[in-house]
């Protein structure tokens, strides 16, 4: 009606006005902070926590508009800490690639970018460094290198580092890469919405893929999805995937049923007097199971591999051999098989997982024509890492003000956002393999962050031990039909049953009485005090991002 309209837009203005004072609020804070020197360069949770949520800033505007001219005229420094040389050095050459693009772009006459090679000797590189006073570093790529570089620069040099290990960031240390739970959670919130009952981990058994694996986990509780197993296998050692195969598909308990129903059913047809048609039943389905290798169905209904499109697109051949198809079980992937040719497999057709956008068009086409190769992830992140450089320090905000801004930035890579913890958040799409080279873009990731991305807690996540696959196991009298009066001679025994409790199940109705005089707390068989356990966790320490 009119009037609810009425009452409809009231509400409405009053929450605008509501909004926008909370905003002008923030920004007084702000700058009462900045003008009494509270928020420092170097003071990065103050300067997130009173910075109010604008939308994000896209990078090459920003600079477009604010870069033609140096604010304070004075000359400044950036260091660039990578492995130029040695094994890595295709990493490091790539990084800079991108470097050296962002800066023939968007670098002022007054910036002075130098290279160092941290292959060699990280602390030489540091100090090398640190002799032209930089006003920030980047790099390096590796977790113990950004260690390193934590414990020994100064506090108030900023450092955007390239390693996604969350473990070896912070205290002015951030990285710009992508930090493996941003795509575990993605791609577990899309397995919620799937209605996914039960699901497994599939993992490489590396530091990297138990930590990968407890971040599952805990966003497997976070959002209240069973996890009921945990498998781990050798990177790349077919026999080792081959035998973590055969355990995921309960291909010894479901062979085993097999054999047991085949060996029911032989038995009465020798032994017992049969009808017409008993006979005739027991025959088809003789004949029937004779077609299969296995019995049985396996007790979840989603896989989630958390290792790169090769070992799981091994995983998957072995596991569909082993009789784990389509309509046994869905498919699902993290940002590791970003960059891997397993869009085009046929046999991953349906599958899922959680993938960083499409490096931006313009960019791709400049550094093309620039190196006549196209850009990888690293060259992008290397781009934006320099940018985001320049932009801080041409600007007028104090450093931890412009890098902290919550409302992140638009790079070659998508919306992203530094936290004051050291690790970023980067918005993910989820794609659905169709056979093609190009996956279908089903979901596109956040494009700002008003509401919150990602909602694990940043407590440190735990590496996760390998579960045993929670099963009530196979009983092969479900899956063959016996004349009744032959049930109870011919009953066969549940195989492979394991339901063991992942976790222990919460005691009831435990109460505790304390008494505030000296008599002790009572306990007894009815009365017990309830004991709470603590909980460690530690970040993902390592990351790949295919080339």
């Amino acid at each position: 009606s009119f009037y609810s309209k009425m009452i409809q837009n009231k509400m409405d203005f009053s929450m605008y006005i509501n909004k926008f004072f909370k905003y002008l609020l923030s920004l007084i804070v702000l700058s009462g902070c900045a003008q009494n020197g509270t928020i420092s360069d170097n003071d990065w949770f103050a300067a997130h926590t009173n910075t109010p949520i604008d939308s994000p800033t896209k990078l090459d505007d920003f600079l477009a508009h604010n870069n033609q001219t140096a604010p304070d005229g004075a000359p400044h420094n950036m260091a660039v800490i990578l492995p130029l040389s040695g094994d890595n050095s295709g990493i490091g050459q790539t990084i800079r690639s991108g470097i050296s693009l962002a800066a023939i772009q968007n670098a002022p006459d007054t910036l002075n970018i130098s290279f160092y090679d941290s292959a060699a000797d990280i602390n030489g590189a540091l100090q090398s460094a640190l002799t032209h006073n930089p006003d920030i570093i980047l790099g390096p790529v590796f977790s113990s290198d950004a260690e390193h570089i934590k414990r020994h620069k100064p506090s108030d040099i900023p450092v955007l580092s390239f390693t996604s290990d969350a473990q070896s960031v912070g205290d002015g240390v951030i990285s710009v890469s992508l930090i493996p739970s941003n795509g575990v959670e993605t791609i577990i919130r899309e397995m919620k919405s799937d209605d996914v009952r039960k699901f497994i981990i599939i993992a490489p058994d590396t530091n990297s893929g138990h930590l990968m694996a407890g971040t599952a986990q805990h966003a497997s509780e976070h959002y209240e999805l069973p996890l009921i197993g945990i498998f781990y296998y050798t990177e790349q050692d077919s026999e080792s995937i081959k035998q973590t195969s055969v355990a995921a598909s309960m291909n010894t308990a479901r062979t085993m049923a097999h054999t047991r129903a085949r060996q029911i059913i032989s038995d009465i047809l020798t032994n017992e007097r049969l009808t017409a048609v008993e006979k005739s039943n027991l025959n088809l389905q003789l004949e029937k199971l004779s077609k299969t290798d296995t019995l049985g169905s396996v007790p979840y209904d989603a896989i989630l591999f958390l290792g790169n499109g090769e070992d799981t697109k091994s995983l998957v051949s072995f596991l569909r051999y082993y009789n784990i198809g389509a309509n046994d079980a869905r498919f699902y992937g993290t940002t590791m098989w970003d960059g891997s040719d397993i869009a085009s497999d046929f046999t991953m057709r349906g599958a899922k997982y959680a993938s960083l956008p499409a490096i931006d068009n313009k960019f791709s086409e400049i550094y093309t024509q620039t190196y006549q190769v196209s850009p990888t992830r690293l060259a992008s992140f290397g781009y934006d890492a320099t940018n985001m450089a320049i932009g801080m320090m041409y600007s007028d905000k104090p450093n931890s003000v412009y890098l902290m801004a919550p409302g992140g930035y638009i790079g070659t890579s998508g919306l992203y956002r530094l936290l004051p913890n050291g690790v970023s958040e980067r918005a993910l799409n989820i794609v659905r393999l169709n056979g093609s080279d190009t996956p279908d873009i089903i979901k596109t990731g956040a494009t700002d962050f008003s509401v919150p991305m990602y909602n694990l807690s940043r407590e440190r996540q735990s590496s996760a031990d390998a579960m045993e696959l929670q099963t009530d196991g196979i009983d092969p009298d479900a899956y063959i039909r016996l004349p009744s009066r032959l049930h109870d001679k011919y009953s066969s025994k549940t195989i492979g049953a394991n339901t063991k409790q992942a976790t222990p199940d919460k005691p009831r109705n435990i109460i505790t009485i304390t008494s505030d005089s000296e008599t002790p707390t009572i306990q007894t068989n009815d009365f017990q005090s309830a004991v709470s356990t603590p909980i460690q966790r530690t970040y993902i320490e390592e990351y790949e991002i295919e080339e």
